[in-house]
């Protein structure tokens, strides 16, 4: 499945048909036996996808690793993590068991993102019709980091729970919100921000979901004139820095469009759910087998520009910085073969 998604394969038969022409070559790749798009298609509907999942939680570590040196983001002294979902939407009529709504069907890729490297460090996968905001029960939260997420995660007793654990959170506040302010502080002129308070929930639901004290920064984005309201639990960073928390949580938007741009997860290769959830989690696998590569052997290239090369030449046994690297026959000198020399004597 890595290798159909790193090669573009858009079927079981083309998968088939590139293993089979060169069965020496897939061999040496720890293919041992004949590839048939039957096989495939069986192993799709029975192999659990929760090994899939494993492998793609080993390599989230492993990538993680490769920017523990890199310096935290905003001169923070801790990490920063971006949490979003993105939809893959499906066919009702080929995928039934992913009813979303009356007449669509669609998986939730739930996705919390280091901010450092730009890699994933924890995903869950889902049906649609299941809330985003329920990932937050299964989050594995570190004290001292900082987790930004969009307004649809907006749940005062999960988010309590984060602030309980000793993290920190950064999130929008929805207009209905029903607090009352404790205190005010003076913001900067010409920042775009206009307040900074401590608010307390007014609500009888509030008080007993979040009793403690939150931090409220409305923000007027210069480009766009939006208003933005944060509501964070952060009070000791300066405001400005609170709203570019936010702003780089367009990170997470950037991957997910990525992902879903140059990986297979637009066709799928199987109706069934377990079909469904193998081919994701080996599309997020065969995303970070190129992060790693890209990190470990520090090469130049973008993770579009590894994958395109990597798609021509996937079954060739080269060097990985030896296929990717750039010669300038132009000053090169180039060794021609005697049978192909002129002799005009």
């Amino acid at each position: 499945m890595v290798f159909a998604q790193l090669t573009y394969r858009e079927s079981l038969r083309g998968i088939e048909t590139c293993l089979s022409a060169r069965p020496a070559l897939a061999y040496r790749m720890g293919f041992r036996g004949r590839i048939t798009r039957t096989n495939l298609a069986y192993a799709n509907d029975h192999r659990d996808w929760r090994v899939f999942s494993a492998i793609t939680a080993v390599l989230m570590r492993r990538a993680q690793r490769l920017f523990e040196d890199a310096p935290p983001q905003l001169g923070l002294e801790a990490d920063l993590f971006a949490l979003d979902a993105t939809v893959i939407e499906l066919s009702m009529a080929l995928f039934p068991w992913a009813r979303w709504k009356k007449t669509l069907a669609s998986v939730k890729l739930n996705v919390l993102l280091d901010l450092r490297g730009d890699i994933p460090v924890f995903a869950s996968l889902h049906e649609g019709k299941r809330h985003e905001v329920a990932v937050l029960d299964e989050l594995p939260v570190q004290p001292g980091n900082y987790y930004v997420m969009d307004r649809g995660y907006l749940d005062f007793s999960r988010l309590y729970r984060l602030h309980d654990a000793g993290a920190f959170f950064v999130t929008r506040l929805k207009s209905n919100t029903s607090f009352y302010v404790a205190a005010s502080r003076p913001v900067p002129a010409d920042t775009g921000l206009r307040c900074d308070q401590t608010i307390k929930l007014n609500s009888h639901v509030g008080r007993r979901d979040y009793p403690d004290q939150l931090r409220r920064i409305s923000f007027e984005d210069p480009q766009t004139g939006h208003v933005l309201v944060f509501v964070t639990n952060q009070f000791a960073l300066p405001a400005p820095i609170i709203a570019e928390i936010y702003r780089r949580r367009w990170a997470i938007e950037l991957s997910f469009r990525w992902i879903k741009q140059h990986l297979r997860l637009r066709g799928f290769y199987s109706t069934s759910s377990n079909g469904v959830r193998v081919q994701i989690w080996s599309a997020i696998s065969a995303y970070l087998l190129v992060a790693i590569a890209k990190g470990r052997l520090h090469l130049p290239q973008s993770l579009w520009e590894i994958l395109q090369i990597v798609s021509i030449a996937s079954m060739e046994q080269i060097f990985l910085p030896e296929l990717l690297a750039t010669i300038d026959t132009r000053i090169a000198h180039v060794d021609l073969p005697k049978q192909l020399e002129i002799n005009y004597s």
